[in-house]
């Protein structure tokens, strides 16, 4: 199936192909959260970093949640992905069972109040963005491979197999590329 023939959407994955290069999305699956003509937003899965919210935002609650490399763009900036937009007020629905944002002094006290729980959401630093056309661009060169998004790969699946998860769960030749070794060089 070309590229052409498949829909880019908010919703779906993109799966970095296997020779992908690019260290900020070397085996990476990014979630559309926003894909409009003017540009697309999207979020790096995969790429925990070795910190926890508390440690960069001061008056958070108490929370164990590691945090994640969103992607390149504004890193100074932090976002968040659940599964609690029924609690939390001014949430996007990306697709079934996965919200992004919503109010944020909201979210400390149902964190607070222990409504949500680290199980329930990931938070990102910065974020990966595509201008006009440039998404479209990658994806027929063939740096990408589009996917169905499922909720279990944010909150239920470990971070440094989802690449490989999400692959096989495309069947047929994706399977077979999900099995190449990481660092495979053709000489």
């Amino acid at each position: 199936m070309t590229y052409i023939q498949q829909k880019i959407t908010k919703g779906k994955v993109l799966i970095a192909e296997p020779f992908m290069l690019d260290p900020n999305f070397k085996r990476g699956v990014v979630l559309l959260c926003e894909h409009e003509k003017e540009g697309s937003i999207g979020f790096i899965l995969n790429k925990s970093l070795d910190m926890q919210i508390n440690e960069l935002i001061a008056d958070f609650p108490k929370f164990e949640s590691t945090v994640y490399y969103g992607g390149p763009v504004q890193k100074d900036t932090i976002h968040y992905i659940h599964n609690v937009g029924q609690l939390l007020d001014d949430s996007t629905q990306v697709c079934p069972g996965v919200y992004w944002g919503g109010d944020f002094e909201k979210l400390k006290f149902l964190v607070e109040s222990q409504l949500v729980e680290p199980k329930n959401i990931r938070f990102f630093i910065g974020y990966s963005g595509w201008s006009e056309g440039q998404l479209d661009g990658e994806m027929e060169l063939g740096s990408w491979v589009l996917g169905d998004m499922d909720a279990n790969y944010l909150f239920k699946n470990k971070p440094q197999t989802l690449w490989k998860k999400v692959l096989q769960n495309k069947g047929n030749t994706f399977s077979v590329i999900a099995q190449m070794p990481d660092g495979v060089s053709f000489n």
